[in-house]
C-alpha cells in the first residue's frame, strides 16, 4: 500500500512520436522529410498532491491492520500463558488432593480394623482418591493441550517442550472506563484505519472537484518538413476540454457518497468500540473483586471447616460423609480461586486489544462526543 503513494503522484511517461514524409526519398532536390516530437501530460495544480495524499492516508489505514495483528498475537499469548499457569496450578492442587486422601483411606482403613468406622466410609475414601487419579489423567490432557496453543504461536511442533509457567501478577488498579474510551479511541487500531480511510475519502472529494478543471500536455518538436530553419522547431501547449461535466458531478457526488458512509461507520464503531471496552472493563473488575472474596474469605474459611472436619472426624465426632463434602468444597474453592486468577488475565489482555495499548491512566473527552478530525 505504501509503495502506491509514488505511483498516485506520478506524472504519465513522456511520449516520442516520429514521422517521415516517404515521397520525399526518393527526390534528390529535397531534403528527406521527418519530424521529431516530445511531449509530457501535466495535470491541473494540485490534483498530484491530491491523489497522493488519498493514497497515503490508504496506507495508513492498511498500517493499523499489522498493529491489529500485533495486538491479537499479544492477547492470544498472554491467553495462553494464564491458561498454561491454571493448568499446572490444577496438576499442583490435585497432587496434594491425592496425597491428602491417601491420608484419608488409610484413617478410614484403620478405623474399619478397628470397629470404629464402617465399610462404606473406606470405600467412599478409594472412590475419591480413584477420582482424583480421573482428573489427573483429564489435566494432563489439558496441559498438552495448552502446550500445543503455545507451540502453535511459536510456529512450532505441537509437542514442543515449554517450560513451567512464570506466576500471574495480582490485579492492579485501573484507569476508570471514561479514561479507556478516549484511550481506545487514539489507539483502537481499527479505528485509526478508519479514521485514515475518511482523510483518504475526503481527498478524494477535492481531488473530484478538481476534475472540473482541464489538465495540460506540453509539447516540443523539429519538423524538417519547412523549408525555413526559422519554423522548424516548435514548442507547444494543449489542453483538454471538459465538456462533459455530468459525469464529473456524478464522480463528485460518488466521491461525496463515500465520505459520508465512512463518516457514519466511524459514529457506528465509535459507539460498538466504547459498548465493548466497556463491557471488557466490567469484566476486568469482575474478575479482580471476585479473586479478593477467594483469597480474603471463602478460602480461609473453608480451609479452617476443613480442619475443623478432619479433627472430628478423627476424634469419633464427625461423620466421613461431612468430611468428603467439606473436602470437595476446598478444592473447588482452590480451584476457582486459580481459575479466576487466571480469568484476570485473560480478561485484561482482552481489554488491552480493545483499547489498542497497555492500560494507562488518560484524560480527555468521551469518545462518542468526538469526530474524527
Amino acid at each position: 500500500a505504501g509503495a502506491r503513494v509514488a505511483q498516485a503522484s506520478a506524472l504519465d511517461d513522456p511520449r516520442v512520436a516520429y514521422g517521415f514524409a516517404p515521397d520525399t526519398r526518393e527526390v534528390p532536390v529535397l531534403d528527406f522529410g521527418q519530424k521529431f516530437q516530445l511531449s509530457q501530460r501535466l495535470p491541473w495544480p494540485g490534483k498530484r498532491r491530491l491523489r497522493g495524499q488519498a493514497a497515503r492516508h490508504e496506507a495508513d489505514a492498511v498500517r493499523e491492520a499489522v498493529a491489529a495483528t500485533r495486538l491479537k498475537l499479544v492477547g492470544a499469548a498472554k491467553a495462553a500463558h494464564a491458561n498454561w499457569f491454571y493448568v499446572h496450578e490444577a496438576i499442583r492442587i490435585n497432587r496434594v488432593k491425592q496425597q491428602l486422601w491417601t491420608g484419608f483411606r488409610a484413617v478410614a482403613k484403620l478405623r474399619y480394623a478397628n470397629g470404629t468406622a464402617s465399610m462404606q466410609d473406606a470405600l467412599r475414601a478409594e472412590v475419591e482418591h480413584d477420582k482424583l487419579e480421573l482428573r489427573a489423567i483429564v489435566l494432563e490432557r489439558e496441559k498438552r493441550e495448552a502446550q500445543a496453543a503455545i507451540n502453535a504461536l511459536l510456529n512450532r511442533v505441537p509437542d514442543g517442550s515449554v517450560p513451567p509457567p512464570a506466576p500471574l501478577t495480582d490485579p492492579d488498579g485501573l484507569p476508570d472506563a471514561k479514561q479507556l474510551r478516549v484511550t481506545a479511541l487514539d489507539a483502537h487500531p481499527p479505528l485509526r484505519a478508519l479514521a485514515a480511510r475518511i482523510r483518504a475519502a475526503r481527498s478524494r472529494v477535492d481531488l473530484a472537484r478538481r476534475n472540473f478543471y482541464p489538465d495540460f500536455k506540453a509539447t516540443v518538436g523539429y519538423s524538417s518538413l519547412w523549408n525555413q530553419d526559422e519554423k522548424r522547431t516548435t514548442v507547444g501547449v494543449g489542453i483538454n476540454i471538459p465538456l462533459y461535466r455530468a459525469k464529473r458531478r456524478a464522480a463528485e457526488r460518488e466521491a461525496r457518497a463515500g465520505l459520508k458512509r465512512l463518516q457514519w461507520e466511524w459514529a457506528r464503531q465509535t459507539t460498538e468500540v466504547a459498548e465493548r471496552v466497556q463491557r471488557a472493563y466490567d469484566r476486568v473488575q469482575e474478575s479482580a473483586q471476585a479473586l479478593i472474596l477467594y483469597r480474603e474469605r471463602l478460602l480461609p474459611v473453608t480451609k479452617d471447616n476443613l480442619e475443623a472436619a478432619i479433627a472430628d472426624y478423627q476424634s469419633g465426632a464427625g461423620d466421613f460423609l461431612t468430611l468428603v463434602s467439606v473436602e470437595k468444597n476446598l478444592m473447588d474453592v482452590e480451584l476457582q480461586t486459580q481459575r479466576t486468577l487466571a480469568d484476570y488475565h485473560r480478561r485484561l489482555a482482552r481489554l488491552e486489544r480493545l483499547v489498542g495499548r497497555p492500560l494507562a491512566p488518560a484524560s480527555g473527552h468521551d469518545p462518542l462526543e468526538q469526530q474524527p478530525s
